[in-house]
């Protein structure tokens, strides 16, 4: 199987490499850091069929896509590239759009860049995977990550778009809506985060769920359940909370 991962060099993104690098695997990583991809490819060479590198920024759209053309086949993309602008207690302090603007770039408009070349491929293959790393966090927005929640929820549409839309062709949608999950990402939360999973944990979750073509997939399912039981709630109850958590 010929794999894309993207948002490579670290986190989630250098585990799902390591658990997808096995003999009947060719990897294609996709990352800006060029220092750990390498280090990344050297580490688990060995374990792949090949182990291919692209250093690009996502949202640096015309050079990435550049990049990418040079891709012929593929069997399964994981567009895992995201960044976060982290919870911090401080709920008051307001975002610059610079922050704002870079976060929708990476975490939305960066997946449209790369499926409008890998779109064609899947389509003339009639088959393909794409796996999309949302979060649990787009279901419910605190006020201490509106931005980071909205973006994740725009991406929930778009693949819901995308699923309907090439389903015809063979091409599988799915997906993932991960909690909190040891990586970069959640370093710099300023709280202590509910149900937080090691990396190998919370990656072969996302794995598990890949090879069982699930449409969508939020994990820890106990988190799952008390985002949803608040969404249920009466908005005036579900606001009274939410101001006594932030």
């Amino acid at each position: 199987m010929k794999i894309l991962i993207t948002g490579a060099s670290s986190g989630l993104g250098a585990e799902l490499a390591r658990q997808y690098a096995t003999k009947e695997n060719e990897l294609i990583l996709l990352a800006r850091r060029e220092d750990k991809l390498y280090a990344l490819r050297k580490e688990i060479y060995e374990s792949c069929q090949s182990v291919e590198v692209i250093v690009a920024d996502v949202t640096e759209f015309k050079s990435l896509q550049s990049k990418l053309k040079k891709i012929v086949s593929l069997d399964l993309v994981i567009l895992n590239a995201g960044v976060s602008l982290g919870h911090s207690s401080d709920s008051d302090s307001i975002p610059t759009i610079d922050e704002f603007e870079n976060l929708y770039k990476v975490n939305v408009l960066s997946n449209h860049a790369i499926l409008e070349v890998l779109l064609p491929i899947f389509k003339r293959q009639k088959s393909g995977k794409i796996v999309f790393i949302s979060s649990i966090a787009s279901l419910f927005s605190m006020p201490s990550s509106k931005i980071y929640s909205s973006s994740k929820r725009a991406l929930n549409a778009y693949a819901e778009g995308i699923r309907y839309k090439y389903n015809k062709y063979g091409i599988k949608v799915i997906n993932i809506l991960p909690g909190f999950i040891k990586s970069e990402l959640t370093d710099k939360n300023e709280f202590s985060m509910p149900f937080i999973l090691g990396t190998q944990e919370g990656v072969k979750k996302i794995v598990s769920a890949i090879s069982r073509n699930r449409r969508e997939y939020a994990f820890p399912f106990r988190f799952y359940l008390i985002i949803r039981f608040l969404n249920l709630l009466p908005s005036f109850l579900r606001e009274k909370i939410v101001n006594s958590l932030s």
